[in-house]
């Protein structure tokens, strides 16, 4: 089975997020067909609503400084589905990545007419035993594991990780996690295993209480980014209970990067009782550190997939602060969000603004988000499209020359829009 096929299989097995299916025995029944790879390694889960995958490219990159052998595990992926596994800094190779699938597949065939399984894995946990199973043949020392979606059943926490971070935890997929943030607190501090070291951010203090709770019961002192104290000037000096980090630029942009850079020295901290990492290796990893469509600016395109409120939060903290071009803004988000708080902060913005639907089953389309924005919202220029295709067409149309086109609202928006402009690059070549 070659790469186009492999990708072909499993995505036929559903959306990741719509036909997923919350639980551990399947996974822990596949990964133990291949003599539990996660075992052969030490793994970092990090867990939250916003900030988990920047904290992963944080660490990351501080750990490729150091020399430490590294697998990072994230989701989703933007434009090839080998992002989601990196080792050593490099995504997999297309032929790697067909070759792991395959046996992947044919190990949960095998397990299913052993009706060892309850049913096929799907795409994520399939997806997790892949990246498990790389980072073993690969001889890594450490992997990092950005959880899909909420903590407790999620696949990537049948590896049993030796340390736990939780970033930020908001208003998120509710129909799966609960409704309170609380009910969602719990959810994501169930990552949290007996004996795992434990990084927390800053959090409300309703889902703080419940992940302390959660560390009481196992007897475990987590350590807290409000600890770590920064001066926010580029450079930035950094200060832990451990060490003074001095000269600091971050590799990624917006304020809110400090929370989860923050977070990443902690866990590099903590792996430091494992592997040889010096100040310089964090302050270098910082700086190096990238992340695919996360405040990425690309010619005169700002890709965000500021999917929730609080990326809306983030996005327009750093919109205020850094962007004084006018902004037309091309806007898409899958079903479940709250498209009425997400509309109020990013919209006023806009010169422009395009919805659109991109080529997800859960995408809503331009008139399902139109009925959604609050009828007090005063928008400049609405433009509804069908396609993203089509999105971009008419963005870059209208926006000025010295314009910004701002690209948001999901990742799979982002994704996608990246992939058609990368093929349009091409086609003019």
């Amino acid at each position: 089975m070659d790469f186009a096929r492999s990708v072909e299989y499993l995505l036929s097995l559903g959306n990741e997020v719509s036909a997923m299916k919350l639980g551990l025995e399947n996974i822990r029944t596949l990964l133990a067909a291949f003599g539990n790879p996660h075992e052969k390694y030490i793994k970092v889960q990090v867990a939250g609503t916003n900030g988990k995958g920047s904290v992963c490219a944080f660490l990351d990159s501080i750990c490729n400084e150091a020399g430490i052998a590294t697998g990072t595990y994230t989701s989703p992926h933007l434009v090839s589905i080998t992002e989601r596994i990196r080792i050593n800094g490099v995504d997999i190779t297309e032929d790697e990545f067909a070759r792991i699938a395959n046996v992947v597949r044919e190990t949960s065939d095998s397990l299913l007419s052993l009706k060892r399984l309850e049913y096929r894995p799907t795409f994520f946990e399939q997806m997790t035993a892949i990246a498990l199973v790389a980072f073993a043949e690969a001889n890594v020392q450490l992997a990092i594991l950005e959880t899909g979606l909420g903590g407790r059943l999620d696949a990537t926490t049948a590896a049993k990780a030796e340390i736990a971070a939780i970033t930020r935890i908001d208003l998120d997929h509710q129909e799966y996690l609960g409704d309170t943030i609380e009910q969602i607190a719990a959810e994501k501090a169930a990552i949290i295993q007996p004996g795992s070291k434990v990084a927390i951010s800053d959090q409300d203090p309703r889902a703080m209480g419940v992940i302390l709770d959660r560390c009481g019961r196992l007897e475990i002192g987590p350590r807290f980014a409000s600890q770590i104290t920064c001066i926010k000037e580029q450079p930035a000096t950094i200060r832990s209970p451990r060490t003074t980090y001095a000269g600091v630029l971050f590799g990624l942009r917006g304020n809110h990067q400090v929370e989860n850079a923050k977070v990443a020295i902690l866990i590099a901290e903590t792996l430091q009782e494992h592997f040889p990492i010096s100040t310089q290796n964090v302050i270098d990893g910082l700086r190096n550190a990238r992340h695919p469509g996360r405040l990425e600016l690309s010619g005169k395109f700002l890709f965000d997939g500021a999917h929730n409120a609080g990326g809306a939060f983030a996005l327009r903290a750093y919109v205020d602060r850094s962007v004084t071009r006018p902004i037309t803004m091309i806007f898409g988000a899958m079903k479940g969000k709250d498209i009425a708080v997400m509309a109020e902060t990013l919209f006023p913005v806009a010169e422009t603004l395009i919805l659109t639907r991109p080529e997800n089953s859960r995408a809503m389309s331009a008139d399902e988000l139109k009925q959604l924005v609050p009828r007090d919202l005063t928008i400049r220029n609405l433009v509804l499209t069908d396609s993203v295709k089509e999105a971009i067409s008419e963005a870059e149309r209208r926006s000025p020359d010295q314009g910004l086109i701002l690209v948001t609202g999901s990742l799979y928006l982002v994704g996608e829009a990246k992939k058609l402009l990368q093929e349009k690059a091409t086609a003019e070549i």
